[in-house]
């Protein structure tokens, strides 16, 4: 048997996602493996550092800081989120990433971006938490229309959650098959038809906004599989109980904390199952 955690994306509705992650930290439970796309990717890693707590704390310190996310960073850099800022200074001088600890963790840790050429997910196994193993953060998390495309190799790269919004099928195929699951929306939420808008803003992006065409599609039929899965017995779940109300930018740091809180209730909600099911 082997256990995995699996996080979905969905901006700063990964707060919860912290909560999350923070209390299955403080209660000694470990997995395998673990895959992040976007925001399940980015602040999913402090699960495998063990810093319990970072998540939520230094985006309540920086949420309103210019350099971290603003209108004045797209312009001038073309990110919303500010690249140097995020995913260097951030976790080189201000809030510190424990590199050390996430190399010595054995736990496999996998994010997910989206090939912008040919509109495909791809994978990556973050090992030591190094420089290329964040850029395949950033490419994660790099949301379109709003981000520069992320090159790393030869490949063109925007957020996983475009061609993989859930990574379940993914670590299933590895072999995983305990999987705890962490979803940023509720059970009854179906993703909507893109608007005609933001298909027309990808137009320079070919396979991405053929894509996003679909996307509502996709996004949906994950949600029906998953919940086969957890009917099933195959999968536990963790979602919010309504939806998390939170902007992809939020500035405001009491829903910050509330909505990491939330996480934090979901998860203690679930601790003795949680326990039961990897233990099984």
């Amino acid at each position: 048997m082997k256990s995995a955690l699996i996080m979905e994306g969905g901006a700063m509705r990964g707060m919860f996602t912290c909560g999350v992650i923070d209390v299955l930290m403080e209660n000694g439970i470990r997995f395998d493996g673990a895959a992040g796309i976007s925001a399940g990717a980015v602040f999913g890693i402090n699960y495998k550092s063990n810093q319990i707590g970072r998540g939520i704390r230094y985006n309540k310190e920086y949420c309103n800081d210019k350099r971290y996310c603003s209108m004045k960073s797209l312009i001038k850099t073309g990110d919303l989120y500010n690249a140097e800022f995020c995913y260097e200074t951030l976790p080189n001088e201000l809030d510190k990433f424990d590199t050390e600890a996430f190399k010595n963790n054995p736990m496999e840790f996998y994010v997910g971006a989206t090939n912008v050429d040919n509109g495909e997910i791809m994978f990556h196994k973050c090992l030591t938490g190094d420089k290329n193993d964040v850029m395949w953060m950033r490419a994660s998390a790099s949301m379109p229309i709003v981000s520069k495309v992320v090159k790393i190799d030869d490949y063109n790269l925007l957020d996983g959650g475009i061609s993989c919004p859930v990574p379940y099928k993914y670590m299933m195929d590895l072999g995983y098959d305990k999987n705890v699951i962490v979803l940023t929306q509720p059970k009854e939420y179906r993703k909507k038809k893109a608007s005609f808008l933001i298909i027309m803003l990808l137009n320079k992006y070919k396979a991405i906004k053929a894509v996003m065409k679909n996307r509502h599609n996709l996004y949906n039929n994950q949600m029906d599989e998953i919940e086969k899965l957890e009917n099933e017995g195959k999968a536990l779940v963790i979602r919010p109980k309504a939806s998390l109300n939170i902007g992809k930018s939020e500035k405001d740091k009491n829903k910050l904390e509330e909505v990491y809180q939330l996480g934090r209730e979901a998860c203690l909600l679930k601790l003795d199952e949680i326990k039961n099911y990897l233990n099984d």
